[in-house]
């Protein structure tokens, strides 16, 4: 073999091994795919920091804002009390068409999150637990935080959390939850079978769908809403954000107070998933490279050996 003819041999042999290494880059690494997402109507409810069928009660100055609305609604109902306490960044809707309206909305939103099947927590306290994505209800049928719970996207700004409780959901006095790693407030989503309640001085994060009663003690702060079927929705010096989600969201620990984010070291998971995480198969393109590769590298042998037989 001339000089020439084994420097173009020496040259293909190195295309071929950047080949193959990109190839195995390919069909090695996984790809994620993360559980398909629930399919959550929410229809008009979703302008409404607070919905209430019997009467909505206010003590002390309560503020109700977000980027996705806030209005106040109530129907059948007719009892507002305490409204002049109230900031509010929506419109009130109360014994209107569109208070109805939402509360139709509101019952197919409450039925949607009772679809997906849920992963059982073995306690019902989820103080000092981090969260992933998915569903999540208890033997017991009722969700406490005596403590912080945080919810962990893993990088994902549209992972959605959905707890079903059975009967009850109730926090602690100066409870709180936080957002972890892109996981965003609108995401987060609480079907309760009875009523909640929110301790005095606590931190909230998501949307809670009850069926009967909500009430937020003083100070308690929500990221979300507070909408209740068939009863009331009780305020005293509240502070309701109803932010809708965007198209990315900052990989940071964060709480439910406006303005405020901290960069925390992220923390083992203490809970399976709802779903599992699976790798997909190699794609058109990886199988095309790869028969590439092997006419390349029958074409390199037989190249090979015709040069040792001259």
């Amino acid at each position: 073999m001339n000089t020439s003819r084994w420097i173009q041999k020496k040259s293909l042999i190195g295309v071929i091994g950047l080949l193959v290494a990109g190839l195995v880059a390919l069909i090695v690494s996984p790809s994620i795919s993360s559980a398909a997402v629930p399919l959550i109507r929410q229809g008009t409810t979703s302008t409404y920091g607070v919905l209430a069928a019997s009467t909505v009660t206010n003590t002390g100055p309560t503020t109700i804002s977000g980027t996705a609305g806030g209005d106040v609604g109530l129907s059948p109902g007719t009892s507002y009390t305490g409204r002049e306490s109230v900031t509010r960044s929506g419109v009130d809707h109360i014994t209107d068409s569109a208070a109805s309206v939402a509360q139709t909305d509101l019952v197919t939103a409450y039925n949607d999150l009772g679809v997906p099947a849920p992963t059982t927590l073995a306690a019902p306290d989820l103080a000092g637990q981090t969260i992933r994505p998915g569903t999540y209800s208890t033997a017991a049928g009722t969700f406490l935080n005596s403590g912080t719970l945080t919810l962990d996207a893993q990088g994902d700004p549209t992972a959605v959390f959905i707890f079903q409780a059975a009967s009850t959901v109730t926090t602690s006095t100066g409870s709180s939850m936080v957002l972890a790693n892109g996981a965003q407030a609108c995401n987060v989503y609480w079907r309760v079978g009875s009523s909640a309640t929110l301790g005095v001085d606590s931190r909230f994060i998501g949307h809670i769908y009850a069926l009967t009663s909500i009430t937020a003690n003083t100070r308690a702060t929500v990221s979300g809403q507070l909408l209740a079927r068939n009863g009331a929705v009780t305020l005293d010096s509240n502070r309701i954000v109803n932010d809708a989600c965007v198209a990315s969201a900052a990989t940071t620990t964060s709480s439910t107070s406006p303005g405020t984010a901290t960069t925390t070291p992220g923390s083992a998971t203490t809970t399976p998933p709802d779903g599992t995480i699976t790798d997909l198969p190699a794609t058109g393109t990886d199988t095309l490279l790869l028969v590439i590769l092997i006419f390349l590298l029958l074409g390199l042998g037989t190249g090979a050996v015709r040069t040792r037989r001259r």
